[in-house]
């Protein structure tokens, strides 16, 4: 689970990667720019993170007085691409550059490993690479390429409500999106609205008064908690019932939510009963209160090209935010509920039932679909919560490899929300130490934690500007949780850090 971002406005601690030579300076600047450019062409927007690298490109404050540039030292190339002129290191060199760090005690006795190079796909060094290890919510990458090749970056999740059986009666039908909010105090910034959707049912039942809410979530099927999660997962605050309808991530004071999420590492209270609460919350907003407030679980009519407000009849619909950025915060934030209705929309997609099952089922299938070894994956479900998940780091390098090398530039989105090292999310704290200081700014990776297992997965951009991908798996972990997080930054910095040629 990933820290949260800071509020706009307030600057986290730079890191302290060494100064920059002015040839460096330039290339990072220039790689820059070539990755925003691709970020745009794919995606058609660009979401960045206030802090440094907002003042670094010359944007306003709040009262439209231009910022100027900071001083030294250069910030790091946060968004740092493949350069494939760079000297592609050597084999033999990640080999003895890697090879005794991958002994620390503080990663126990099953260290998997996987170095490959982005541009060609060519292996550089594995260890146990093709062996599938528990991922933790490094499973969220597997979900995040599986979802965007299913659905496609643009797709919107509608939430609708239709007609129901009798006059006045409506249903709520949940599309399963998880970032759904009441108001404009939902969580998750630029979310659809159930105070837009009654809008809507009050404007197309004109005359008609509302009378009852009834909730339709059948989207989703099986069991709301996956039975191989740790039994405090549904009230640790990070987890939820997973339901097809829901609002706020089923968080029960998403305004307080938002408020404490830097405090709490993103941890809330949830609501037992997801979609009866949004019923409850859509009944309100429709002026539904007493005994008519009562909202209850049905299907909704049959449309059969209903019009009006017939039976089945569609009263309105309000989409989510594209899927490109709900893999975002997806990523950035380690946020599982999202990560669970992903899944379930690459099942829907797929054809497959709206589950735990089915989501790990069709993840599996897409990525074979797209050249994966689907045979080093095995899913219980897509936020890594699950003991059962098992995933291969070369698969890992593989799916990088393949979202980062322009052949399927729909894949593209799943680095936007990727934590960068000592500047963002999971790795902001991170890589701040003299030992480490080399992979601040250029690596971006996921991150996962169970107890007992650590995990990181992502992009490096050497000394010599060339990009590799990495994934580093640990599921039996020894010592303190910081002496196992310095022992996998001491792998990644030093792919950072050496030319290994």
């Amino acid at each position: 689970m990933s820290p949260p971002v800071p509020p706009a406005g307030t600057a986290p601690p730079p890191p302290s990667p060494p100064p920059a030579s002015p040839r460096r300076r330039s290339r990072l600047v220039a790689a820059l720019a070539c990755v925003l450019v691709l970020a745009l062409a794919v995606a058609g927007l660009a979401v960045f993170r206030p802090g440094p690298v907002a003042g670094w490109l010359g944007d306003d404050d709040a009262s439209g007085t231009a910022v100027a540039a900071p001083p030294e030292p250069t910030p790091p190339a946060v968004l740092a691409g493949p350069d494939g002129n760079a000297p592609l290191p050597t084999e033999a060199g990640i080999r003895a550059a890697l090879d005794p760090l991958v002994r620390a005690a503080a990663l126990g006795d099953r260290v998997h490993l996987s170095v490959a190079d982005v541009s060609t796909g060519q292996a550089l060094y594995g260890s146990g690479q093709d062996t599938p290890t528990v991922p933790a919510s490094v499973t969220k990458l597997a979900t995040g390429v599986a979802v965007l090749a299913a659905r496609g970056p643009a797709y919107r999740i509608p939430t609708k409500a239709v007609a129901g059986a009798n006059p006045g009666e409506v249903v709520l039908v949940g599309g399963g999106d998880p970032t759904l909010a009441v108001d404009k105090d939902g969580f998750y910034p630029g979310a659809a609205r159930l105070d837009d959707l009654a809008a809507q049912v009050r404007n197309a039942l004109g005359g008609t008064a509302p009378t009852k809410v009834i909730v339709d979530s059948s989207l989703f099927t099986g069991p709301v908690f996956e039975p191989g999660w740790d039994s405090d997962i549904p009230t640790g605050g990070f987890g939820a019932a997973i339901t097809a309808l829901m609002t706020d991530g089923a968080r029960k004071n998403p305004a307080e939510a938002r408020r404490t999420a830097e405090q709490t590492n993103h941890a809330a209270e949830r609501v037992p009963q997801p979609d009866l609460t949004a019923g409850r919350q859509f009944a309100k907003l429709l002026g539904l209160t007493g005994g008519a407030a009562q909202v209850t679980r049905g299907a909704a009519p049959a449309a059969s090209g209903a019009t009006g407000t017939a039976p089945g009849a569609e009263l309105g619909t309000v989409e989510s935010l594209p899927m490109i950025r709900l893999v975002d915060i997806m990523i950035s934030d380690s946020d599982n509920v999202i990560a669970e209705a992903m899944a379930r929309q690459v099942a829907l997609a797929k054809g497959k039932p709206g589950s735990f099952v089915g989501g790990a089922a069709a993840t599996g299938q897409v990525l074979g679909e797209l050249g994966l070894p689907a045979g080093e994956i095995s899913l219980a479900d897509g936020s890594g919560l699950s003991r059962t998940n098992r995933i291969s780091p070369s698969l890992l390098t593989d799916l990088i490899t393949l979202a980062g090398n322009g052949s399927h530039p729909e894949l593209a989105a799943i680095f936007g929300g990727l934590p960068v090292g000592g500047w963002s999310g999971t790795l902001d704290e991170r890589y701040r130490a003299a030992a480490t200081s080399a992979g601040a700014g250029v690596v971006r990776a996921k991150t996962g934690t169970l107890s007992g297992v650590n995990a990181i997965a992502g992009t490096v951009t050497t000394a010599d500007g060339r990009l590799l991908t990495f994934a580093v798996l640990t599921d039996r972990t020894q010592g303190s949780l910081d002496e196992t997080r310095a022992a996998l930054d001491r792998i990644t910095s030093a792919l950072a850090g050496c030319g290994c040629r």
